[in-house]
């Protein structure tokens, strides 16, 4: 049984940390002024002082925190990750974060004689609870190998897009295009339908059944007509993954303008106090335009 560091005992990463710890493996976590999970601790969890004092005691460091400056500080900050290694370890960030910096990461970490992976999930709190996760991952083959066997406590679909730093991460990035344009597709197909006196509810049960279904359409509908808006994924944590993917796409000179529009209506759900809410509460922005709710 590995030797684990878990930094990030979030809505997500505490499950996570807990498959991996039901699995047999000496879980290591950082002590911080937000209690760490009694059943964490309870299942033999032992807590550290610092970033550094993780790294020194596990093998392979995983981290799920909320966005690349968090992951920036933990691994080199003061008393952060880097200064624990030692030649041979592994890193794992499962956060989703740039893919750039990632790849600055990665460098810094392989200078140490450690190896890297970038291995962003999607699948939200519902995945990480029953660890049913997609997990992306980017970074050498032996690595992935070494790692695979954990992320099959925490996920059911694993896939090592390549053996480059960064681009499990950029894979993420687009998984959050296609998952953000979808729930926008779905906002406006439901709004149109119960504006021109359809039920919502049964438009959604006849599309189910043809080649507009989606798992979009299947819960996120479902939450839209139930207003059922309690996350969930946090508008706030959809709108970093959609800052990075138009940060990205300036970078390479690509446009991405229904990804802006998409998030233009996150923009205006977090004007309305809505961060907070799940990212399917999209449908409230264009609800607000058209001054009619879908249910």
């Amino acid at each position: 049984m590995a030797k684990i560091g878990f930094i990030g005992l979030g809505i997500m990463g505490h499950p996570m940390a807990g498959h991996l710890q039901g699995g047999g493996h000496d879980l290591f976590v950082l002590k911080r002024s937000k209690p760490t999970p009694a059943d964490i601790l309870d299942g033999g969890a032992v807590e550290c002082a610092s970033s550094k004092a993780v790294a020194e005691q596990a093998d392979i460091v995983i981290l799920m925190l909320p966005d690349t400056p968090d992951v920036e500080a933990v691994l080199f900050g003061v008393d952060g990750v880097a200064a624990g290694l030692i030649a041979g370890k592994l890193v794992i960030d499962m956060s989703s974060i740039s893919p750039t910096a990632t790849k600055t990461f990665a460098a810094k970490i392989n200078a140490l004689g450690c190896q890297y992976l970038d291995a962003p999930v999607s699948g939200g709190q519902v995945g990480a609870k029953n660890a049913t996760l997609t997990i992306m991952v980017g970074g050498p083959q032996a690595a992935f190998d070494q790692a695979k066997p954990l992320f099959e406590m925490m996920g059911k679909k694993i896939t090592l897009v390549g053996t480059d730093n960064g681009v499990g991460q950029t894979c993420k990035v687009a998984n959050q295009i296609i998952v953000a344009l979808n729930i926008e597709a779905v906002s406006e197909a439901l709004l149109f339908a119960s504006k021109a006196g359809a039920d919502p509810a049964k438009v959604r049960e006849a599309l189910m059944g043809g080649f507009a279904s989606s798992k979009i359409l299947e819960v996120h509908g479902e939450r839209m007509i139930k207003r059922t808006f309690d996350p969930g994924f946090r508008i706030e944590l959809h709108q970093k993954d959609l800052n990075l993917a138009l940060q990205s796409a300036r970078e390479l000179g690509v446009s991405l303008p229904n990804t802006a529009t998409a998030q233009e209506l996150f923009n205006a759900c977090t004007a309305a106090g809505g961060k907070g809410w799940d990212h399917s509460a999209m449908v409230r922005a264009l609800e607000k335009l058209a001054n009619h709710d879908v249910a």
